[in-house]
């Protein structure tokens, strides 16, 4: 039996509403929460193998401002990019279009999760123009020259090499329950044996939802080939940086030396969380956000 979200009856209470959108020649599924004539409009980049499900819970704490969660191109249900690379440009190419899709250019406030923050940061480095920015468990150095170098090299070889077998083998080896179980167990740090179960149960339904090998060894190769702070310079707009003591990705160290390369931005740690802020803090992260935007409001489940 499937262990309830602890925030369903919030998500009931604010259901999301799905549309399609062509960008750059291929359709994008994205979904949106909260009032479509809300002044305030949050758009949402989720982290690599996730697709929106993951911050649904985050989502779930907003009330009073028009959000947008789409499936990034390769994951969830939208399709794989057409005619570009999966790679950190190709990305940001595509969050520019679907920003600008959507009329919301100029607008929008971003909102990037792991490795969503490195796209929304190229994209805004590259000229997508946005008020302000937010950055939840942003990876802050380089995944292959920090201590994490050795694991992201080895995971890599897994990759390419599931990528390499007969799909008949390479496939299922991707999406096989232990692999997806041990990066799970790597990156849960709550105690609370529901929340653990609900985080493991999610990782299982979404965690293998990309459409195909090549556009995922793609996306992987971004993600360890880049950074936040290869970007953060260029960033002139208040940012908000959501970081976790206890985060396996990006130490605190390098996430200090990170805020200090935006030109206007502030760090917010939190204890006893890792990699997964987004699915164990989502009320205290709705509420950084919240503050931070000066709009919207943050609910708690009806008692």
């Amino acid at each position: 039996m499937r262990p309830a979200s602890p925030y369903g009856a919030l998500l009931t209470d604010n259901p999301a509403r799905r549309s399609t959108i062509d960008v750059l020649g291929a359709p994008t599924q994205y979904w949106e929460y909260g009032p479509a004539e809300a002044e305030t409009v949050l758009v949402l980049v989720h982290g690599f193998r996730g697709d929106h499900h993951g911050l649904d819970a985050v989502c779930a704490h907003i009330r009073g401002i028009r959000i947008v969660s789409p499936d990034i191109p390769g994951f969830g249900e939208s399709a794989p990019l057409n005619g570009h690379a999966h790679d950190i440009s190709g990305y940001a190419m595509w969050l520019q279009a679907f920003v600008g899709a959507l009329g919301l250019s100029g607008r929008a406030v971003l909102l990037g999760h792991s490795f969503g923050s490195i796209v929304v940061s190229a994209a805004i480095a590259g000229g997508l123009s946005t008020p302000q920015i937010i950055l939840v468990n942003p990876i802050a150095a380089p995944a292959l020259a920090g201590p994490n170098a050795i694991l992201s090299k080895i995971t890599l070889g897994f990759y390419r090499l599931a990528r390499a077998l007969p799909h008949a083998l390479g496939a299922p080896l991707l999406s096989n329950w232990l692999v997806v179980r041990v990066m799970s167990l790597a990156m849960v740090k709550t105690h609370d044996s529901e929340l653990r179960r609900w985080i493991h149960q999610q990782h299982h339904a979404h965690f293998s939802s990309y459409a195909n090998r090549d556009s995922l060894l793609e996306g992987f190769e971004a993600s360890i080939g880049s950074d936040v702070s290869m970007f953060a310079e260029q960033i002139a707009v208040p940012t908000l940086l959501i970081g976790a003591r206890n985060d396996p990705i990006s130490p605190v160290p390098a996430q200090q030396r990170l805020v200090a390369l935006f030109a206007q931005a502030r760090l917010e740690l939190f204890d006893n969380v890792g990699h997964l802020i987004h699915y164990e803090r989502p009320r205290e992260a709705a509420e950084l956000i919240v503050g931070f935007l000066n709009a919207g409001t943050v609910t708690e489940p009806a008692t």
